[in-house]
């Protein structure tokens, strides 16, 4: 049996500490003893990043903006279906995550954050939409679980109607704001489309091989 193995903690502004796992080849960031993501199931943060790109209107210079960097997979996946005119921002509140990227899962980054379509934004995502208007083709939110703020309370805004609002606001027309989550939310369901968006929910499985817990990934176009 292989043994998981603590080689890191970051503390999270305004929230709890997360810690990085290694067991064998795998990696593990949780908090407190709720597993957020691993190396062993990337398949629905890459759907949320190829199935964005496959409902853009043109992905020629695409302009992007990834909320949360996580362990890199929709940024990865983002990269290998946009073209060398792309631009994709990628906003991640905790450094440590950054420095994880770099440190011990260099290997798993594969280089991502060095590419030169990709610009780096270490601060709040609500921070960087809150600051753009109609410049991004599409917002990916990663951050948390879902609408529900587990790591942070503080995260629960940007799935307010106020949030939604403002990223409804930073989107170009016909632009996607795109939305992971764990599980399924009809309320914020809702809410999205009372914002004013069209919603299309999909349910995706945590592996890339179709096995695993099904997530939930809205699509929500902006008019």
């Amino acid at each position: 049996m292989k043994i998981r193995e603590l080689i890191g903690t970051a503390e999270v502004p305004g929230g709890d500490e997360l810690r990085l796992y290694r067991r064998g080849d795998d990696f593990i960031i949780a908090i407190d003893r709720n597993e957020l993501m691993s190396s062993r199931m990337s398949g629905s943060e890459e759907a949320l990043a190829t199935m964005t790109c496959d409902r853009l209107r043109s992905t020629k210079a695409a302009s992007l903006l990834i909320g949360g960097y996580g362990m890199g997979f929709t940024l990865r996946a983002a990269l290998g279906v946009l073209g060398a005119d792309a631009k994709i921002a990628v906003a991640e509140l905790v450094p440590g995550i950054i420095e994880w990227a770099r440190g011990p899962m260099a290997e798993l980054a594969a280089g991502c954050l060095d590419d030169p379509r990709v610009e780096l934004i270490l601060g709040d995502v609500s921070k960087a939409i809150g600051a753009a208007t109609r410049r991004y083709d599409a917002i990916l939110l990663d951050v948390d679980n879902g609408p529900d703020g587990l790591t942070r309370e503080a995260n629960e805004g940007l799935y307010s109607a106020t949030g939604l609002a403002t990223a409804k606001a930073a989107l170009r027309p016909g632009g996607i704001l795109a939305i992971w989550s764990a599980a399924p939310d009809a309320r914020f369901t809702r809410r999205l489309t009372a914002a004013g968006f069209q919603v299309e929910e999909v349910g995706v499985r945590a592996r890339s091989n179709g096995k695993g817990p099904r997530h939930v990934i809205w699509f929500a176009r902006a008019n």
